[in-house]
């Protein structure tokens, strides 16, 4: 994999880059200041994943989000717990929303390959903002909890997808072929009125 690290502090790139360095799965790291580096280099290269500092001079995190449109998985690597940043990055597509001092290198290592499989690595924090849209904190009166018309199976399926799998290893944790996974999503996301993974597991999480 080809990954691009975008961090205004220079100590914090390094840092990322040598853990990153050393992942098997990653080929190549490249590094990038601000938001416009950033989009210089996803404009003439393909990277796998991009890891995006929320705060940046010049041009930050969600200015590049914006831009970026889901066509590269971006995971926010950020000292920021604010409830409105975390609500308006995952709006703009934030696949992963990890806080320093949070993580270690296995996680940042499970956040790579789950966002480049599809799934999505959330702190405790943007949990929260994912659940109750950007309120938490705020006293929270318990709605009935609806059950969508889900099978039991669809249940257990939308459990596994709420920690970040990915189709493979949902498939392998309930023994079925990732077709048969495929088949419960199509079937999920129209009784949740949803349409896509990052949609369901909100919905999931927040019923």
């Amino acid at each position: 994999m080809k990954v691009l690290v975008v961090d205004d502090n220079p100590v914090v790139r390094l840092g990322l880059t040598a853990m990153l360095s050393d992942v098997g799965l990653v080929e190549q790291v490249q590094e990038a200041a601000n938001g416009v580096q950033a989009l210089e280099l996803l404009g003439s290269e393909r990277f796998d994943v991009v890891f995006l500092d929320v705060r940046m001079p010049v041009l930050d995190g969600l200015g590049v989000l914006e831009q970026l449109d889901g066509t590269v998985p971006a995971v926010m690597l950020t000292h920021s717990e604010e409830p409105d940043v975390i609500a308006e990055a995952l709006r703009r597509g934030a696949r992963g929303y990890l806080v320093h001092g949070a993580f270690g290198e296995g996680e940042l290592v499970s956040a790579l390959t789950t966002c480049v499989n599809g799934g999505m690595v959330l702190s405790p924090a943007a949990v929260e903002v994912a659940v109750h849209g950007g309120s938490a904190g705020r006293a929270q009166t318990a709605p009935a909890r609806p059950d969508f018309g889900l099978t039991g199976r669809e249940c257990e399926l939308l459990d596994a997808l709420s920690e970040g799998l990915s189709n493979a290893a949902i498939a392998s944790k309930l023994f079925v072929s990732e077709k048969t996974v495929k088949n419960h999503l199509n079937r999920i996301y129209p009784k949740l009125a949803v349409t896509s993974r990052s949609e369901a597991i909100v919905r999931w999480l927040g019923r």
